[in-house]
């Protein structure tokens, strides 16, 4: 069978100025190269960037002919047309030497078979991969520029729940994100997951079981960074981890003041006064960080824009969620709570580090006994009470009977509207002498030399840094007090013996933060509610 001619053809939207390498021009000179009588196909990628290449279905197609034996040679324009990534390039054509396949261009026509050909082949796709990088770093800063000065959206996939409408803002025109058939979807979870006994797999199991249509794609992820979460493409299988991505994202709170307090405790910079969190407009989270990705739980690498768009879960319903689930990250999920409905939550008293539970027999063999095991011996400066006396069934039984105590005194409580919470007033006053000593400290910045000045710059940021932490602790204090319903733990607790391990272990995260254990101090629990 004879071979024929590859003619490989490309433009990348950024190539939409130069008509020299438009898809026809690139064709045509192709063909025009060809001896009479030689057989050639065309494999073009119209609208595909020179990063990579298998995100260009002609090109595979054609790497696969090659394979397969079915061509001589590829043609091309230019190499960069080829790829502009120096690895990928060299890669390939080591591929399509094995094949027997050379690649030639018009623009460059030197003798790739020589060692001066290739040194000259290489330098220019040097160069090519050099104006690649600059065309997709300008990109990226015209991009955060856009992002920094407007709320619109700012292109790529669509969020869901949200589709883009061409609207006019302050006389600017762009795109704001508007409510989609989807967006009932978005509220419906956050309602499902706020509740404290509900699970993630709950949300999953109230679409199905209400045969309602979700069609969250494969690859879901809520607006975060430069990308969003696609609209269109349905799923099979609903997936817990892509709700979970949707319960992060800012994009759907209608921000106001408690929110804006929230992000910046959690390291977040805000470009927009607090008054623009008027408990109306959605937000935007973008990255900071170029080259790498970074994580939701990094707040220091992302900063937030309020945008044109209205959002779909009210600032009460988005906080408790986020509550819920940073609790949930401390909570180890790998253990299955198979020896202890406490595991992740029991830590040792001195160290501070967890235990894990380890079992030994009696001398009789009669009688397995479980025992707590100190992660912090093992450590460098290792705990110095390396074993704890105190019997995982004695601490199970005082925690529950503690669980019962604290859900009682809570009733007790809501029914007397007790006094003000003695810890919220010592925060709030701690808070009031916190304000008044960056005044004082800000009042001496005037008169100050360089020395000075900079140690009260330092001093206030510390205070502040201080202020934030009590500011959160308030909230996070009241957001608790707020959402607490005590009837979704009456009803397990009444029933604890026939609950399993499992269940145990479900609801006693939803109540407690943590349980330090020790043979002198005893057990002591901090509760979350």
């Amino acid at each position: 069978m004879s071979k024929i001619i590859a003619i490989y053809v490309r433009r990348s939207v950024s190539d939409n100025d130069n008509n020299s390498l438009s898809i026809d021009s690139q064709k045509v000179d192709c063909v025009k190269s060809l001896r009479g009588g030689e057989e050639y196909r065309i494999y073009c990628d119209e609208g595909k960037s020179a990063k990579g290449i298998k995100h260009r279905p002609a090109f595979m197609q054609m790497m696969s002919d090659a394979k397969e034996g079915l061509l001589e040679r590829i043609i091309v324009k230019k190499y960069d047309r080829f790829s502009r990534n120096m690895r990928d390039y060299l890669n390939v054509t080591d591929e399509l030497d094995k094949y027997g396949v050379g690649v030639s261009s018009l623009s460059e026509p030197f003798n790739t078979t020589t060692k001066e050909g290739r040194l000259m082949r290489n330098n220019l796709l040097s160069f090519a991969e050099f104006e690649r990088e600059t065309i997709a770093e300008r990109v990226a800063d015209a991009y955060n520029t856009r992002a920094h000065e407007t709320g619109f959206y700012l292109g790529g996939q669509v969020c869901y729940g949200y589709e883009p409408e061409r609207r006019k803002v302050d006389g600017k025109a762009g795109s704001v994100l508007v409510p989609s058939d989807k967006a009932h979807v978005i509220q419906k979870a956050y309602e499902i997951y706020k509740n404290p006994d509900t699970s993630l797999a709950d949300i999953v199991d109230y679409f199905k079981d209400n045969d309602i249509e979700v069609n969250i794609p494969r690859r879901a992820r809520a607006y975060s960074d430069e990308q969003a979460i696609k609209a269109n493409g349905g799923m099979s299988n609903m997936d817990r981890s892509h709700f979970s991505k949707l319960l992060d994202s800012p994009l759907y709170v209608k921000a106001d003041k408690d929110v804006y307090q929230y992000l910046v405790s959690k390291g977040y910079e805000i470009l927009d006064d607090i008054e623009a969190f008027n408990g109306v407009h959605g937000l935007f989270r973008h990255s900071k960080i170029k080259g790498k990705q970074a994580t939701r739980d990094s707040g220091e690498y992302f900063y937030i824009k309020v945008g044109y768009h209205e959002g779909l879960v009210d600032s009460d319903t988005w906080l408790a969620v986020q509550d819920k689930k940073s609790h949930n990250k401390r909570i180890p999920n790998n253990i299955s709570a198979k020896n202890s409905w406490l595991v992740g939550l029991t830590k040792c008293g001195h160290c501070g580090y967890s235990f894990t539970i380890n079992y030994s027999w009696n001398k009789a063999k009669t009688v397995l006994w479980r025992y707590y095991i100190d992660h912090g011996k093992n450590r460098s400066n290792g705990c110095v009470h390396k074993r704890v006396k105190t019997k995982p069934d004695a601490v199970e039984e005082a925690v529950f009977n503690a669980m019962k105590e604290r859900l009682e005194n809570i009733k007790i409580a809501k029914i007397a509207k007790s006094k003000p919470d003695s810890e919220a007033e010592t925060i709030k006053t701690a808070i009031i002498r916190a304000d008044s000593e960056i005044r004082e400290l800000m009042d001496k910045l005037a008169k100050a030399d360089d020395v000075l000045f900079s140690y009260i710059q330092g001093r206030i940021k510390e205070i502040h840094s201080r202020k934030s932490d009590l500011e959160a602790k308030l909230r996070a204090k009241a957001r608790k007090h707020k959402e607490i319903d005590t009837a979704p733990l009456d009803k397990p607790l009444s029933r604890w013996d026939s609950l399993t391990t499992e269940e145990k272990h479900a609801l006693a995260t939803t109540m407690i933060d943590v349980i330090y254990v020790s043979d002198e101090r005893g057990i002591e629990i901090n509760f979350s509610i």
